[in-house]
């Protein structure tokens, strides 16, 4: 049996724009869910598979930059198409500015559409690839004992063993046996992956 293409959530309070979409989707081998409500679509569940939002900027409970924030604050990980017959550029603006992949004022034609979706899709599958990484890292973390944890930290932010050893006041010999373990345990070959790791599950800021 033939996988499912990747789903389109669309969130529309009129029927006929949500029926028009699901169509042309379906043509396209995507996987459409309409809903006429933010709050629908929220409480719905959301597997981690390739999928984007193509939502209305007004909408008559929770209107589309709200949902957007209600998103982020869920940390519910989808990429968005905002579409709207009575947009303007600051709400554009501030829509991109959260991460939005396209902002497309009615009527728009069925190739924007689509080209936005693709970028939609190829933008989700980088996502769950990363946030598949990210939950491989942490469940590594918590294969270390305390030592070790303190040890990964301090070695993250650029220490040496012999300065952790004296920040401990500990042996260098121990320090390099705990960092020898948090190595194996992590899967690191280097300490650049280790910073890496340490950085991706939030032990450490990103470098900016």
């Amino acid at each position: 049996m033939s996988n499912p293409g990747p789903t389109i959530y669309i969130v529309d309070d009129d029927l006929s724009v949500c029926r028009a979409l699901s169509l042309l989707l379906k043509l396209h081998g995507f996987k459409p869910q309409t809903f006429t409500r933010s709050a629908d679509f929220l409480a719905c569940s959301h597997p981690k598979v390739p999928s984007c939002l193509v939502l209305d900027i007004r909408l008559p409970d929770i209107n589309g930059l709200a949902l957007q924030d209600a998103m982020a604050e869920r940390k519910l990980i989808i990429p968005i198409i905002f579409i709207t017959g009575h947009g303007d550029i600051p709400m554009s603006v501030k829509a991109m500015k959260a991460g939005a992949v396209d902002f497309l004022p009615k009527p728009f034609t069925e190739k924007k559409l689509l080209n936005a979706v693709t970028a939609a899709i190829l933008k989700s599958k980088a996502q769950n690839r990363e946030q598949a990484e990210i939950s491989k890292i942490k469940r590594r973390v918590k294969t270390l004992s305390p030592r070790e944890l303190e040890v990964f930290r301090l070695v993250a932010k650029g220490m040496l063993s012999k300065q952790i050893a004296r920040k401990r006041g500990t042996s260098l010999q121990t320090i390099k046996v705990h960092r020898g373990r948090v190595m194996q345990k992590m899967q690191a070959k280097t300490v650049t992956e280790l910073i890496r790791f340490a950085q991706k599950c939030g032990i450490t800021p990103p470098e900016r």
